[in-house]
């Protein structure tokens, strides 16, 4: 493949940080810092109650507003959870699916990411799907093992044409809450699993999974990327944290 022809995205995950009017004020902020830079895709990944302000702000400039999660069912009684349609409507491009924080602290599934990776995929979305490891598992060197295997699982059944619209990021769930974050080494070898090279489709690939937002820093930094502001912006932002991940979709 042509790395030449691969497109770059940095999204930047708020998990539950900014209200409505703060997160309208970040993303014009992050419009302006990033207006006609197209050689990369930009996406914000807010809370669900920031998304009509998010995607208000962002009319008209080059950022794009993702949502944190996604439920696989069209509607029913599902107390507090959010639709692919409804997301869809609201003007969301692109959806975290399985992130670690989901998988650790709300039962998150390799059977429910399926089902939620499907149901997105259906409605028009762009899933960022995240895969990791425990830090166990990781100890006792089966993380290969593990991810290839939350890869065969959590993109069973999804086309060549679909996976169009996935990115894979590398996310362990070691990496929650213990000052431990993933090496652009740890996600490299990540990358080049025969699970993971499998999913490409051809010219579907993987590079960078999510990172800190000083390891962000550090690798952009080094590239001499143009979008330092941007991941500095977010970082900065009391509580939120940057997540970087580069593929072609």
């Amino acid at each position: 493949m042509n790395k030449a022809t691969r497109k770059t995205i940095i999204a930047g995950n708020w998990k539950m940080n900014m209200t409505p009017s703060a997160a309208e004020a970040a993303v014009k902020e992050t419009a302006a810092l990033v207006a006609g830079k197209d050689g990369c895709e930009t996406v914000l990944c807010v809370p669900f109650v920031d998304i009509h302000a998010a995607v208000a702000a962002a009319k008209g400039t080059n950022v794009k507003i993702g949502a944190q999660n996604v439920h696989f069912e069209a509607k029913g009684a599902f107390t507090g959870e959010i639709a692919a349609d409804m997301l869809l409507e609201c003007g969301v491009e692109y959806v975290i699916i399985g992130h670690s924080e989901r998988r650790q602290y709300f039962g998150e599934t390799d059977e429910t990411v399926n089902k939620r990776t499907k149901a997105a995929l259906a409605a028009g979305l762009k899933v960022i799907l995240c895969l990791g490891e425990v830090l166990e598992e990781r100890q006792a060197g089966i993380t290969a093992e593990i991810v290839s295997m939350q890869t065969k699982l959590d993109l069973a059944g999804i086309s060549a044409e679909d996976m169009k619209n996935v990115i894979i990021a590398y996310e362990p769930v070691w990496a929650i809450g213990t000052g431990l974050t993933a090496t652009p080494e740890q996600a490299e070898e990540i990358n080049r699993l025969q699970a993971v090279k499998d999913m490409r489709f051809g010219d579907i690939a993987v590079d960078k999974g999510f990172l800190t937002g000083e390891q962000v820093s550090q690798l952009l930094d080094k590239q001499g990327n143009p979008y330092m502001k941007f991941v500095q912006l977010v970082n900065e932002k009391a509580g939120i944290s940057i997540n970087d991940l580069e593929c072609k979709i």
